[in-house]
C-alpha cells in the first residue's frame, strides 16, 4: 500500500490530528480530532479522501472535540478502548472543562480492546493497550507500514503526563518500555504532540530507556 499521512495542528494546545490514506484509493481514517471539524473535513476533500472511521488514542478534550461534528458530517464511527468510556463520557474526568473547551462528552460506536484489529480504508490498525497517561489509552499500530500512532503515551524523548485523572506513572513507563519498545526499531512513531520518531532512537534516548529490562 502507499500510505499518507496528513497532520494538522489544533487547538490550543497544539494537539496532532492524522488524515491517514492510501494515495489514490479516496479513502482514509482520521486520528484524534483535536479541533475544528470544518478544517478536518476541508483537508479530507482537498486530498480526495472520504473518511471511514475516527480512531481515538484516549479520551482528553484536545483529541476528541470535532469528533462528534465528524462522525456526523461523514457518517463514519468513532472507535475507542473498551477502558476509556468512563472517561469519554464525563468532562470533569476528559478535561474539556478544565482546559478551557466547551464541555464534551462523548460515546464511541464501537470499543476496542488489546490485541484487536481495526480494519478501516484498506489498513490494519492493531490496537496496544498502553494505559498510563489515561486508563484507556492505546497506540495504532499498523504493521505493514511500521507506522505507530501513540497517542499521549510516547513522544519524541519524552512521554505523557500521568497526573490527570486515571493516570499512572508505573503504568506508562510498562507500556512503553514493555510494549512500544518491543516494536521494531524502524516503526515510525507519529505522537499526539510534537514531532514523528522513530522506535529505535527512543530506545536509545528516552527518559524511559533507562528502566528496561
Amino acid at each position: 500500500m502507499d500510505m499518507r499521512i496528513k497532520t494538522m495542528v489544533l487547538g490550543h494546545v497544539q494537539t496532532n490530528c492524522y488524515l491517514v490514506y492510501e494515495e489514490g484509493s479516496g479513502r482514509g481514517v482520521i486520528i484524534d480530532p483535536a479541533d475544528n471539524g470544518p478544517a478536518i473535513s476541508a483537508a479530507c476533500r482537498e486530498a480526495k479522501v472520504t473518511p471511514e472511521a475516527i480512531l481515538l488514542t484516549h479520551g482528553h478534550g484536545d483529541h476528541i472535540l470535532a469528533a462528534d461534528g465528524l462522525r456526523q458530517e461523514w457518517k463514519i464511527p468513532v472507535i475507542a478502548s473498551e477502558t476509556e468510556r468512563e472517561l469519554l463520557a464525563d468532562p470533569s474526568l476528559n478535561l474539556s472543562l478544565a482546559l478551557g473547551m466547551p464541555r464534551t462528552s462523548l460515546k464511541a460506536d464501537r470499543e476496542v480492546r488489546d490485541g484487536e484489529v481495526v480494519e478501516a480504508a484498506g489498513f490494519h490498525f492493531q490496537v496496544i493497550a498502553t494505559p498510563g497517561h489515561t486508563k484507556g489509552s492505546v497506540c495504532y499500530l499498523e504493521k505493514e507500514e511500521k507506522v505507530l500512532f501513540s497517542g499521549d503515551t510516547l513522544f519524541e524523548q519524552s512521554l505523557g503526563r500521568t497526573d490527570f485523572p486515571t493516570g499512572s506513572a508505573k503504568e506508562i513507563v510498562e507500556s512503553i518500555t514493555g510494549k512500544l519498545f518491543a516494536l521494531p526499531d524502524d516503526t515510525m512513531v507519529y505522537p499526539g504532540h510534537g514531532d514523528p520518531t522513530v522506535i529505535g532512537r527512543e530506545k536509545q534516548y528516552n527518559p524511559v530507556a533507562r528502566y528496561r529490562r
